[in-house]
């Protein structure tokens, strides 16, 4: 095992130059794993991004300009992406939909492949690509430019693939050395993030940021998480709910659980879970609820209550991942595994920005985790057995 000493304040490693996409991650026999090392990174990365793209001058001021200018002119701005990509895509649109104050209908996210095959034929479509070689959405960005849209992406690098298809680069600049993929989902996220504040006026402050991020590794979060890891491993699959923005995390959360630990998991959204799902339920079956949107947060938890009331009634161990805000409205009886607390994002920080920011290190920790527990090396995510790397190899 690898034991040089890691530092998550110092910047990660930017791309190869010239560009080149990452070979397996090297083999560690237990933790600390690359994945590891990655979480501990983000809050200190999410300041560095920000103060980047702070300026009037940067890319994510420009790109900002492009999308106000596509919503007045009523066009749709479309962002797309593949894997925690495309989760990365549809948190970066809920964050541009509420920076721009209307909800407004024309942002919105695909999947990259389907997007390719139905490409829109004006406005936008922004990409986002952690090292930029995703083949689908290189294919989206080339169909949607042949087609008459305007295109921008958001990846490491504008060496990369992906950047000979965009009018506009907004660089993350360092590169997840792990391809159970934790910085890239953060670092689109705190893209958007700095776009949506040259859109709004206002930036959130990269501290603020940081602190958000950070309240998922304190000591308190970590030891729940190690808890809940124990609770849950030995099940025989998850199902994640969320609401709001709570619902993009709780997808990111599936990915990470089977890509990462091999434990098959699902994500319903909340109202969903109790409509027909739940009659394959049983005591095998864990649950884990995201709960940070503080937008109708009274209605929200309310329903929380009543999709844990329901699961405990069939003996299902239950679990959540909530703000201090959720953590009063869900009595502790009602979460048998246990839950992790997370920070609470000050009233100045957008909703949904505080929501993505404050769930992501701790389900990306309670991922980790799991993969402790299950004896399973998250990092290469199941491609250092040669089936599994055939099998990726197979699909092209």
């Amino acid at each position: 095992m690898e034991t040089t000493p890691f530092d998550p304040t110092a910047p990660l490693p930017g791309p190869p130059d010239p560009w080149a996409s990452t070979d397996t991650p090297s083999r560690r026999d237990g933790p600390p794993f690359h994945m590891t090392e990655m979480i501990a990174a983000e809050p200190a990365l999410a300041e560095r991004i920000l103060a980047r793209h702070a300026g009037a001058d940067s890319a994510a001021a420009n790109l900002a300009a492009r999308i106000m200018d596509a919503i007045a002119a009523g066009s749709p701005v479309v962002f797309t992406g593949c894997g925690t990509s495309e989760h990365g895509a549809i948190a970066a649109a809920e964050i541009l939909r509420e920076a721009a104050g209307l909800g407004s209908p024309l942002v919105w996210s695909a999947q990259a492949f389907e997007l390719s095959l139905d490409p829109p034929t004006g406005g936008l479509v922004i990409g986002i690509t952690h090292e930029g070689a995703t083949i689908a959405t290189n294919a989206a960005l080339e169909a949607s430019r042949a087609a008459g849209a305007d295109t921008a992406v958001i990846t490491v690098t504008d060496r990369s693939p992906a950047a000979t298809f965009a009018s506009v680069v907004v660089e993350t600049g360092e590169l997840d050395q792990s391809w159970c993929h934790t910085v890239g989902y953060v670092s689109p996220i705190v893209a958007a993030t700095a776009i949506a504040g040259h859109i709004a006026g206002a930036r959130v402050d990269g501290a603020a940021a940081r602190a958000l991020l950070a309240g998922g590794l304190t000591h308190e979060a970590t030891t729940a998480a190690e808890a809940l890891a124990m609770r849950l491993a030995g099940l025989d699959r998850l199902l994640v709910l969320g609401s709001g923005a709570d619902r993009h995390a709780g997808r990111e959360l599936v990915l990470k659980i089977e890509e990462g630990t091999w434990l098959p998991a699902a994500y319903r959204d909340l109202e969903t879970f109790l409509h027909g799902h739940l009659a394959a339920t049983d005591r095998t079956t864990g649950i884990v609820v995201l709960a940070s949107d503080r937008r109708a947060r009274d209605a929200r938890a309310a329903r929380i209550r009543g999709a844990l009331a329901a699961a405990n009634v069939i003996g299902m161990p239950t679990a959540a991942i909530v703000s201090p805000g959720y953590d009063v409205l869900l009595p502790a009886a009602t979460t048998t595994a246990g839950r992790i607390v997370v920070a609470e994002a000050p009233e100045d920080v957008p909703a949904a920005v505080g929501a993505l920011l404050s769930t992501a290190t701790a389900l990306q920790t309670l991922t980790e985790r799991l993969a402790r527990v299950r004896r399973v090396d998250p990092d290469p995510i199941h491609r250092d057995v040669d089936r599994y790397r055939e099998a990726a190899d197979a699909a092209g």
